[in-house]
């Protein structure tokens, strides 16, 4: 005898219409990581400000990136096949922000690095190396899978964190515990 409920079957059903700000409002609840991606072309290196990245897999290593259909960055971050990602440290804000500008010099004053996929910026708390291997439309964006060729991280740093429109910067709770227990 089971003690469970039947449930009535699903009838498909039209999704109300969602209000883009109201998308963007209560997906900004989830608070993401902040990266650069950035690779070698001819005659200069190119880079764009991310926060839509994710691990996919781990056997292949494997990440998602997406980029705007409107990114005038991504076609030639593309077309090389192979690029950097710069993981943001939490003072990098204004490094966020110059990678995000349309028309800029995006590495005037920025210290960077070679690496074999492309530019990684020395004050990164991380930086992963990767292939693109495929790419899938997704509405005003393309998902980008790449596999990870190599990777590094620092020793120390706190990472940029962007939530509810805001840059911030993740602490441990155990570490905001004891801020709060020696207050």
């Amino acid at each position: 005898m089971s003690l469970q409920k039947e449930r009535p079957p699903l009838t498909p059903q039209s999704p109300r219409p969602i209000d883009p700000g109201e998308f963007r409002n209560v997906l900004g609840h989830l608070p993401t990581g902040v990266v650069v991606l950035a690779t070698h072309t001819p005659g200069q290196p190119v880079g764009m400000a991310a926060n839509s990245i994710t691990s996919v897999s781990l056997d292949p290593p494997l990440i998602a990136v997406c980029a705007a259909h409107t990114s005038s960055t991504w076609p030639l971050i593309r077309s090389e096949r192979r690029f950097c990602v710069s993981v943001l440290a939490s003072h990098h804000e204004q490094i966020s922000r110059q990678f995000s500008r349309s028309g800029a010099d995006r590495f005037d004053g920025i210290s960077w690095h070679h690496r074999d996929t492309g530019p990684a910026l020395d004050d990164a708390i991380a930086w992963i190396d990767c292939e693109l291997v495929a790419e899938h439309d997704a509405g005003d964006h393309t998902i980008a899978v790449a596999r990870v060729r190599d990777l590094a991280s620092a020793q120390d740093g706190r990472a940029l964190v962007f939530f509810r429109g805001q840059y911030g910067r993740f602490v441990p709770s155990d570490l905001d515990q004891s801020r709060r227990e020696n207050a």
